[in-house]
């Protein structure tokens, strides 16, 4: 899936979810390279429900959403 971000400066999100509910291959298009990276590192393979658990309503500075809380925007729509 590719997912359109808002309100970040990644521009998008692709991954994968797996018959298992298990988030894969996570990659931001853009965006802070090091965070985003990390992001995707440590969500490899986790339980979509958790990341949205986890992740959901981060924010990023004065920003009301973060790469992170569009992550699981994206995980919601692919699970819909």
């Amino acid at each position: 899936m590719v997912y359109k971000t808002k309100g970040v400066c990644s521009q998008a999100i692709e991954f994968e979810i797996g018959d298992d509910k298990k988030l894969h291959n996570v990659k931001f298009i853009g965006g802070c390279s090091g965070n985003t990276q990390g992001i995707a590192k440590l969500v490899e393979g986790m339980d979509a429900e958790e990341v949205i658990r986890r992740l959901e309503g981060i924010k990023c500075g004065p920003k009301p959403t973060s790469c992170p809380d569009q992550l699981t925007k994206a995980i919601k729509a692919a699970l819909a």
